[in-house]
Formats: C-alpha cells, sequence, structure tokens
C-alpha cells in the first residue's frame, strides 16, 4: 500500500515540476519574443525594430508530439468530413442571401446608422475608409525586385531560428523561411495564395526560391546558407519584411468574456472609427484563419487560457499592425496543411471563434459564396497558384484530402454566413 501511495505521489510531484518548466519556458520565450521584436517588455524600453516573425511557442511544438497530443486530448472524434455532392447553380446568386452593391459615396460623413448594411455585412462607407493592405500593384512589384535577384546578406531574424532576414542588392528586405519540413512552406504558400482568392490583402507579398548555390541569386551569400545547413535543391519562401511594425491585443469582443462581434447597434456605436476599422479586419482574420485551420494565432491564446488567465489581454501571435492600421497576418506556415493534419486538436477553438462573428465583409462574403456554390475552391486555388508561381510544381500542391477538407470548411462559413443573415436580417 505504501509503495502505490508513494509512487502516486512521485507521479504528481513529476506532472507540477513539469507544468512550473513548462511555464517558465513560455514565459521566457514571450520575453524573449518580445525583445526580438523591439516591443517594450515589462519595465523595459524596445531596443530596435525587430523582423516581421515570431518564434513558435513552447507549447505548439509539444503539441506536433503525439503522445503529447494523447495526453491532453484522448481519443477525440475526427472532423475530417468530406462534403457530399455537388449542388447545382445556374448564377453566383441566391435570394436567401444576396450582397447587395448599396452604400453612398466616400464623401458621405459615417453615421452610426450605416454601419452595417443588409443585416450582417460592413457598410459600403465604413470599408471605404480601410486601409488598402498589400495591393496587385505592390506585389507585382516587389516580386519583380526579388524574384531570382541577388541576396547579398542573411542575418539572424523572422522568427524560427532556421529564418533568416535577406537583404538584396537594392535594399529590399525579405524574410527567408526554411522549413523543418515541406509542409511548412508549402503551407505558407498556399495560405497565401487562399487569401488572394478571398480578396484578402492582409497577408505580404510571398514568392518561392530554390537554393542554389551556384545561381545569381544565392551564390554571395554561400558561406552563410552552408552554415544554416540547409538542405541543397530545398524551396524556401521569401516575404515582404515589413517596418515600424506594432503588437496586436485581441479585441474585446472576441476575447473568452466578450459576447462576440455581432452587427448589434448597441455593440458598435460607442466604437471610434479606428477600433471600427480594425474590427473590420479581424472578422476577415477570423473567418480566415477558421479555413485554413491557423492554430498559430488566436487559436493558440484560447488554448493558452486553461494556464493563463491574461493571455487574451497580450499582443496576439502572428499578428502585426502598420503605422496606417493595417493588420498584417504572417507566419502562416501552420495553415492548410499542418493545421489540416492536427485538426482534431483544434477544432472546438476554430468552430468557437467562428460563431463568434456575425458581421462580414462584403467581398469575403460574395467569394466564399462562390467557392461554395461551383464546389471549385481546389480548381480555382491549383490555377492560380500555377499561374502565378513558377516553383508550384516542385513545391507541390494539396492532397485530394486537404483539398476536400477546404472545401467543407467553406461550405461550413457559407452556412453560417446564411445563419447569421437569417438572424439579424430583419433588426
Amino acid at each position: 500500500m505504501m509503495k502505490v501511495v508513494l509512487a502516486n505521489l512521485l507521479a504528481l510531484l513529476f506532472m507540477c515540476t513539469c507544468a512550473c518548466v513548462f511555464y517558465v519556458l513560455t514565459r521566457l520565450e514571450s520575453r524573449l519574443e518580445r525583445h526580438r521584436l523591439g516591443f517594450p517588455t515589462p519595465g523595459g524600453e524596445p531596443d530596435h525594430p525587430g523582423p516581421l516573425d515570431l518564434p513558435p511557442k513552447t507549447f505548439r511544438a509539444l503539441l506536433a508530439v503525439p503522445v503529447a497530443q494523447k495526453l491532453l486530448f484522448g481519443n477525440v472524434v475526427d472532423v475530417h468530413n468530406l462534403s457530399g455532392p455537388s449542388e447545382q447553380f445556374d448564377t453566383f446568386r441566391d435570394s436567401r442571401l444576396s450582397v447587395s452593391n448599396r452604400g453612398k459615396s466616400r464623401g458621405d460623413p459615417l453615421m452610426l446608422s450605416e454601419l452595417v448594411e443588409d443585416g450582417v455585412f460592413w457598410s459600403e462607407q465604413l470599408e471605404a475608409q480601410l486601409p488598402v493592405g498589400f495591393t496587385e500593384e505592390h506585389t507585382r512589384d516587389w516580386r519583380e525586385r526579388t524574384r531570382g535577384r541577388p541576396i547579398v546578406s542573411l542575418e539572424p531574424g523572422c522568427g524560427r531560428i532556421s529564418n533568416r532576414l535577406a537583404t538584396f542588392t537594392d535594399g529590399t528586405k525579405a524574410c527567408v523561411r526554411y522549413g523543418i519540413n515541406a509542409d511548412q512552406v508549402q503551407g505558407e504558400t498556399l495560405t497565401y495564395y487562399l487569401a488572394t482568392l478571398l480578396g484578402i490583402p492582409n497577408l505580404p507579398p510571398l514568392t518561392l526560391s530554390q537554393l542554389n548555390l551556384e545561381s545569381e541569386q544565392w551564390a554571395a551569400v554561400k558561406g552563410s546558407v552552408a552554415s544554416l545547413q540547409w538542405g541543397g535543391k530545398a524551396i524556401v519562401s521569401l516575404t515582404e519584411w515589413v517596418a515600424n511594425l506594432t503588437g496586436v491585443v485581441t479585441p474585446a469582443p472576441l476575447r473568452q468574456e466578450g459576447r462576440g462581434l455581432h452587427p448589434l447597434r448597441e455593440e458598435l456605436e460607442n466604437k471610434t472609427l479606428g477600433e471600427l476599422l480594425e474590427l473590420v479586419q479581424w472578422s476577415d482574420l477570423i473567418l480566415f484563419d477558421y479555413l485554413t485551420a491557423n492554430f498559430d494565432r488566436l487559436v493558440s491564446n484560447l488554448f493558452s487560457l486553461q494556464w493563463d488567465s491574461r493571455v487574451m489581454e497580450r499582443d496576439t501571435s502572428n499578428l502585426h499592425k502598420t503605422p496606417g492600421g493595417d493588420l498584417v497576418f504572417i507566419d502562416n506556415e501552420a495553415g492548410l496543411v499542418h493545421g489540416y493534419r492536427v485538426l482534431h486538436m483544434w477544432e472546438k477553438y476554430h468552430s468557437a471563434l467562428m460563431g463568434s462573428v456575425c458581421v462580414f465583409r462584403k467581398r469575403t462574403a460574395q467569394r466564399v459564396i462562390e467557392l461554395h456554390r461551383l464546389k471549385d475552391a481546389r480548381t480555382r486555388l491549383l490555377q492560380l497558384y500555377r499561374e502565378s508561381e513558377p516553383l508550384a510544381p516542385e513545391l507541390g500542391f494539396l492532397s485530394d484530402e486537404h483539398a476536400g477538407i477546404l472545401q467543407n470548411r467553406i461550405d461550413r462559413l457559407y452556412k453560417h454566413i446564411l445563419h447569421c443573415k437569417g438572424k439579424y436580417s430583419q433588426l
């Protein structure tokens, strides 16, 4: 009997020790993260403007280990249910859920009663005042300046130790992400092109490059690449490095104690214009992370609440803001590929976040509606990817299973928008 009691006490002591070590590592990593980014830590001032990316959280690395998954979640029902037979539609428009083009001109003053149109869509007047994000013209220009052009230096930065901040001959900078495996570069890339397909302009421009130390692009940094032990011929992603970014705290309506983001006057009328414009972008972010199953942003914060009750009051991982008010969605390596593989671990958090938002950007909603009706998300994404990225054949695309999961999540999002439309359109 004593042996059993002693064994239980030792097991309990071991678990407490692990929890303490885990907490200390998480807090230390958070402070290091803020130091790298130039954000102030308690009692201190920022030292320098930091790079664009964030390092992965300790607990996320632990959750990638199958044993840790089983200990934390046990036997969870798999949610990888794919869509049924395609529905047939003659046009994009459905009388149950239509996105109108009503709205006043840009010059009219923004009235509280005009914040929302057609029940659940942000008004055109409000959207007209949004920051423009990364435009198509800007993206084309950035790719011309970086695709195949010589890199003159590689410095630490951009989050994970295996990533680097690259400087090109004209001074242009880019985050070079060398994934631990090909899934991460593929996830980052396909997530970017899905955002393009949806018309979400908050992701920095991206292009791919294949390591070749004899090529013009990589010859000047051959020694740096060799010291990093990057695999020969590996494909890396290059994303635009953006200066002067600041952290972003989750808005109160989207925190655990909040009621969610709904098209109600009592919830929106006391907001400043800046707060409203940020909420518009947050509504895109929530839907986007749901579609890609990206657990490495707000979802990870929800998970952390079980041991850190104030995590939602601090900066959100992999999300920053420019001086002009653009939210920048960075480090999307967990999206689509890896996010779908571990979907059973995170789905309740993804679903809870999606369900908390019932007001949407018209353009985003319209594209979700089209992708639902035609059941062609895989075809459109693959076409855009191949047309835009010369290295697409080498990096590869979504598996049939993952393409099915993407379409399924689009269909679920459509039903959610329809639910919100029915609930709020008559108010």
